[in-house]
């Protein structure tokens, strides 16, 4: 007769613990999409620098109560001479779910987002690019953060970790691939 109790326990304090690691990974996942391209999927030449070399458009979860910015880095960890930088904006609205096609090369769009300095040393997307050879993966990376960024158009992808350390409350990825 002990036994029952015990594994009444055992049982309703799993429960628990999956109910709570489900809704911890759920908080913790911002789906993020494109009409462009399916994860894992092929990166159109269109988003590239041997097509139109505009940024493709993106949508993502709502993130969670307390966001106060958004941000969103890309990057390729494939690069030759280690991880290149893409694309990196940020102070996005809390309130914004996606980006359209095409956002253009400025220091601030979209109602006072600031975009970020690239290795391609310009600021705004620049899209896959690699050396002849396998393909290699981007990765479009939102953060949910809950607080707003101090920085300035133009920071690097490095200053943007940085701010951000500590403040991120949901983040999800798409990784596309694209080769030559």
């Amino acid at each position: 007769m002990r036994r029952i109790p015990a594994v009444i326990i055992v049982l309703v304090y799993s429960l628990f613990l999956i109910s709570t690691n489900t809704f911890a990974e759920e908080a913790m996942d911002m789906q993020v999409k494109s009409t462009a391209f399916e994860e894992n999927g092929l990166i159109p030449r269109k988003y590239t620098c041997d097509g139109a070399d505009v940024s493709p458009p993106l949508r993502w979860a709502k993130p969670p109560a307390g966001t106060k910015s958004i941000a969103l880095i890309c990057d390729d960890p494939d690069a030759p001479m280690g991880t290149w930088v893409h694309w990196v904006i940020y102070g996005l609205s809390p309130e914004t779910i996606l980006l359209p096609e095409g956002v253009l090369p400025q220091k601030s769009v979209l109602g006072g987002a600031k975009q970020g300095m690239t290795d391609f040393r310009r600021i705004g997307y620049g899209g896959p690019c690699p050396p002849k050879g396998p393909a290699h993966r981007y990765f479009f990376k939102v953060y949910a953060l809950d607080t707003e960024l101090n920085l300035q158009s133009g920071a690097t992808k490095q200053d943007v970790e940085k701010a951000m350390k500590g403040h991120i409350l949901s983040e999800g990825q798409l990784m596309g691939k694209y080769g030559r």
